[in-house]
């Protein structure tokens, strides 16, 4: 028998210590100065754990600069101080007490050595914090580096109670099937984890993504840079994927599922949610079985006009995506975008409460093609609440409400079924849709307007204090009426001086039924609409477009609007009595 060499015995020694209470790394040389390089003393504890069978190497509190990379063997926990973790991080102070870890390698490259490798089953890192001294908020784009933590090759792999504060990619795990990730925080700026070719069960649990350590604001060369480019969640091939009780904040997409060489997604993710985000969720492709996303909550990227909170892309082949009891909310343009026409997309019990910011007309649904069915949902304020494109190729909308009644723009005829949603005022009578007026800016006025800005009260002279809206240069009213019908609209506005032009005008089509004064008037303008075999017209009121902030370099207001409108008022040929009024159906 060979005799044991100085080292070997060296790491029996420290094994038997692991086994008999555990080892500390300053055991073997650690310092926690932030200046030491501990590579290797940490690599000492970790291999000796592995040589004693396995067991918990410690990190006592300190910072520790690692200035190489570390390999946690199969069956070996490295473990700090954290049994939560650290999220009190204010930007642009000392990062607080714990076991902090201080990655300085493979700075510039994204490929390479991650800092940590999960190397074994049964390998796991917890309690530690992981910052990247070298990272800057002024480095835009930001400095790339390899991975802070990969697993590869393994089954039941762990982390734990870990902050990856400033991370370029904090996790990838790559063909390491049943792992667990619960408790962990950060801002990683490109990606915070990828998941692929990992069979079932892999769990996600009370991850959160937000801006710790960061001065964000969206204006902010960095933060826009992350809000544009980095990947909270991504999910490659992953067989039955738990994701439980996850957040994201200010990201380009909060939760993407991809397509790579070994396939898609399909899983249950329950409680995750998504703030600040262009893309909340992105849907590049998914197995069979589907995406099951129940209890979301979900909003646009602040200052933006053009979010998507959910995006099926059109290249995506299969699958389903079905929200149950989500919610949509804040700066978004549309919260739902059916792009597939492979994809099956349900909305059930989901709370649609705001988008089309721009108030260029955006629907809160979206559907160009594929199926779909939306069933008992609810939306709040919007002219357009769901758009069915001529591509799609079943879509039932059934037991649906919305303040106004609900609006669905059909161009899939007799393909899609509409049934039992909550009417408008006007909808059920021959009668009112005969005479009414809309006050403009009042409650339900929005399932007539399109491109108009929010309602407000009036504010020029020698108006009285009345609900209206600013119209856009281009604002469309859709107005019921009853077949073979012609019709008298009256439009009541105020058109300032700055909005003056030769062009203004009332518009049917491209033909123009009422001009406009060539000066600053408040008052009603009057034209006839012809007979249609439709059950709305559209009408455009084109307006140059002016800002106050041009007529008053002082205001704040920068907007782009044409004139205030106050009422409208439909009335057929022949009508007589009352009219209707648009906004509660009761007589005016």
């Amino acid at each position: 028998m060979r005799p044991l060499s100085c080292i070997g015995l060296a790491l029996l020694s420290l094994a038997s210590a692991v086994h008999a209470a555990g080892l500390d790394v300053t055991t073997t040389g650690a310092v926690g100065d932030g200046k030491t390089d501990c590579t290797a003393a940490f690599q000492k504890a970790l291999d000796a754990a592995a040589a004693g069978g396995g067991g918990i190497v410690n990190v006592a509190a300190g910072h520790y600069r690692i200035e190489g990379h570390l390999k946690i063997p199969g069956g070996v926990t490295l473990q700090g101080t954290f049994r939560t973790p650290p999220t009190d991080l204010p930007p642009g102070q000392d990062i607080p007490g714990g076991s902090v870890l201080m990655a300085l390698a493979g700075r510039g490259s994204r490929e390479g050595e991650p800092f940590i490798r999960l190397a074994g089953s049964t390998a796991t890192l917890a309690g530690v914090m992981i910052t990247y001294p070298e990272w800057k908020q002024t480095d835009v784009p930001p400095v790339p580096y390899p991975p802070t933590v990969v697993s590869e090759g393994t089954v039941n792999t762990a982390i734990l109670d870990c902050c990856f504060l400033n991370s370029y990619e904090a996790i990838r795990y790559q063909s390491a099937h049943r792992f667990l990730i619960r408790n962990v925080t950060g801002y990683p700026t490109c990606r915070g984890l990828y998941v692929d070719a990992c069979g079932d069960i892999g769990r996600v649990e009370n991850v959160h993504f937000w801006p710790f350590g960061v001065v964000y604001r969206p204006d902010d060369p960095f933060c826009k840079w992350v809000n544009i480019n980095g990947v909270a969640f991504e999910f490659a091939r992953t067989d039955w994927q738990y994701v439980i009780n996850t957040f994201c904040f200010g990201y380009g997409v909060g939760y993407k599922f991809s397509k790579s060489s070994s396939g898609t997604c399909n899983g249950n993710f329950l409680g995750i949610g998504a703030d600040c985000c262009r893309r909340a969720v992105l849907v590049e492709d998914s197995q069979a079985p589907g995406l099951l996303i129940t209890n979301g909550e979900f909003v646009g990227r602040w200052s933006s006009d053009d979010s998507v909170c959910l995006e099926i892309a059109e290249a995506a082949t299969r699958g389903k995506v079905s929200l149950n009891n989500c919610s949509f909310w804040g700066p978004i343009d549309r919260c739902v975008w059916l792009r597939s026409p492979a994809m099956q997309f349900t909305a059930i019990g989901t709370q649609f409460l705001e988008w089309d910011i721009s108030k260029r007309g955006a629907p809160a649904i979206q559907l160009d093609a594929g199926k779909a069915i939306i069933q008992g949902n609810t939306f709040g304020p919007g002219a357009s609440h769901i758009l069915v494109g001529p591509k799609v190729r079943s879509a039932i909308v059934t037991g649906n409400q919305a303040s106004g009644g609900l609006c669905v723009d059909n161009h899939a005829g007799g393909r899609t079924q509409i049934v039992a949603n909550e009417q408008g005022a006007l909808d059920t009578s021959e009668q009112a849709r005969s005479h009414y007026r809309l006050d403009i800016g009042a409650p339900d006025d929005q399932a007539f307007l399109h491109k108009c800005h929010g309602p407000e009260t009036c504010r020029y002279d020698d108006v009285p204090d009345e609900t209206m809206r600013w119209s856009s240069d281009k604002s469309e009213f859709h107005l019921p009426v009853t077949r073979g019908k012609s019709y008298t609209v009256c439009l009541d506005l105020h058109l300032p001086q700055a909005a003056v032009d030769p062009s203004n005008g009332l518009y049917l089509g491209e033909k123009r039924i009422a001009e406009l004064p060539a000066k600053a008037f408040t008052g009603t303008i009057t034209a006839k609409v012809p007979a249609s075999d439709k059950d709305r017209v559209t009408l455009v009121l084109k307006i140059k477009p002016w800002s106050p902030k041009d007529a008053d370099p002082s205001a704040q207001d920068d907007r782009k609007l044409g004139a205030a409108l106050r009422s409208l008022t439909m009335k057929a040929d022949g009508a007589t009595g009352t009219p209707i009024s648009a906004n509660t159906g009761e007589p005016d």
